[in-house]
């Protein structure tokens, strides 16, 4: 509501200005007499109202009577002023009386604006009969109007300004019940979807735990299971024939080899991926200190303090060649110090891992393809990255993937 007051109150300011312009061209030689008492003084209550706007404090301290205070400085003064303390105009283009009231309908269009964007049909009602109250107490009261065609004239304008105001503000009204009914329509949906989001994980990863726990079943419990019998059967045949029972011993091994295998591959699929859990900042934090910990690494860690949201194939391969190569130097490099380093800026991702170790040739690397290098580079691919990798034989080496565009 802010926002619309305070471009209700330059409207205001605007539309004073414009008039006092139009006055200087108009009453040009009568500067000092009643047209600029009437602009002026204007002019002063819509920069009173232009103050207000932007009055933050007021506005929490007064609350809800802050908007309709706002509204009856806008409306209120441009009559009380013609009607109070303004002499009679020069002769000249809306000098009369009829051309004072409608100077007034942009202003009152204006707080016809606020009214209709904060409130009811109710309160646009009485704002539109307000004004109308107000315009005839001055002109029979405060500034009696006295000539028969002045008045009827200043009458039909009034009751087609009233008629006006309560057209224009009821289909604004109409309008923001409108965009209201929408925008709580629009909450609705988004807290629905948030839901149908919530559901469709839970039903997730209840899939993917029944998933895990058949797979369990199929592996470990098969294999334990089977690895029983064998065993109850070697231990029968093992005093009969004993070298049955060796076959038996050995098939039981293999069994026991491939189950531990199965099982194995089940339990780390079963374990979240690092970045699920920790988040990538925290994710790549844990990953340096962990290889300077086990390669006895003086490390060197360079993360922002946040990043943007990235898709997850993008995070997974920042997290996957950083452990890549952190592996590298821990088993290959034979390091003293250790650099990773994730910068961002303008739509670029630069991720570098650096060491001082043994290095190796680049020429001889193309042929071995030893590190794991060449799988670096095809994630890199798969998501529109370059890695660059800078190596020589004692001098250590240098891998930085580059993203742009993410």
């Amino acid at each position: 509501m802010a926002h619309i007051q305070r471009i209700a109150a330059w409207m205001l300011v605007g539309y004073h200005a414009a008039v006092t312009l139009m006055d200087i061209v108009i009453y040009k030689d009568f500067l000092n007499a009643p047209p600029a008492f009437y602009a002026g003084t204007n002019g002063l209550f819509a920069l009173l109202v232009l103050g207000m706007s932007y009055w933050d404090w007021g506005r929490q301290r007064l609350g809800r009577a802050f908007t309709p205070l706002m509204i009856l400085l806008i409306s209120a003064p441009p009559i009380l002023v013609y009607h109070l303390f303004l002499p009679p105009l020069p002769p000249g283009p809306l000098s009369n009386a009829e051309g004072m009231t409608l100077r007034q309908w942009p202003v009152h269009f204006i707080g016809l604006i606020l009214v209709a964007w904060q409130y009811d049909l109710k309160a646009i009602f009485i704002f539109s009969l307000g004004i109308a109250a107000l315009e005839n107490f001055a002109i029979l009261v405060l500034r009696p109007v006295n000539h028969p065609d002045t008045l009827t004239a200043l009458s039909f304008i009034i009751i087609i300004r009233t008629l006006s105001l309560l057209v224009i503000g009821f289909f604004i009204q109409q309008l923001m019940t409108l965009l209201r009914v929408q925008q709580d329509s629009l909450h609705q949906a988004n807290l629905q979807l948030r839901h149908y989001a919530s559901t469709l994980e839970d039903l997730t990863i209840s899939r993917e735990r029944n998933r895990l726990a058949r797979e369990l079943h199929d592996t470990l419990a098969h294999t334990l299971s089977g690895l029983a019998v064998q065993l109850e059967t070697t231990q029968a045949y093992w005093d009969v024939e004993p070298k049955t029972a060796r076959e038996l011993l050995a098939k039981s091994l293999a069994s026991t080899r491939s189950g531990l295998n199965e099982t194995r591959r089940a339990l780390k699929a079963l374990r979240a991926s690092p970045i699920d859990d920790l988040g990538l900042l925290l994710a790549l934090q844990k990953l340096a200190q962990s290889a300077a910990e086990r390669g006895k690494l003086s490390l060197s860690l360079s993360l922002p303090e946040q990043i943007p949201s990235l898709a997850p194939d993008v995070e997974q391969c920042l997290y996957r060649i950083a452990q890549e190569s952190l592996e590298n130097v821990v088993y290959h490099a034979n390091a003293q110090t250790l650099l990773v380093q994730l910068t961002i800026s303008e739509e670029i991702i630069r991720l570098k891992v650096e060491d001082d170790g043994l290095g190796f040739d680049m020429k001889q690397h193309q042929k071995t393809g030893h590190y794991g290098l060449a799988g670096m580079r095809e994630r890199a691919q798969a998501v529109g990255g370059e890695l660059a990798i800078n190596s020589h034989p004692g001098q250590g080496t240098r891998i930085q993937l580059t993203l742009k565009g993410f």
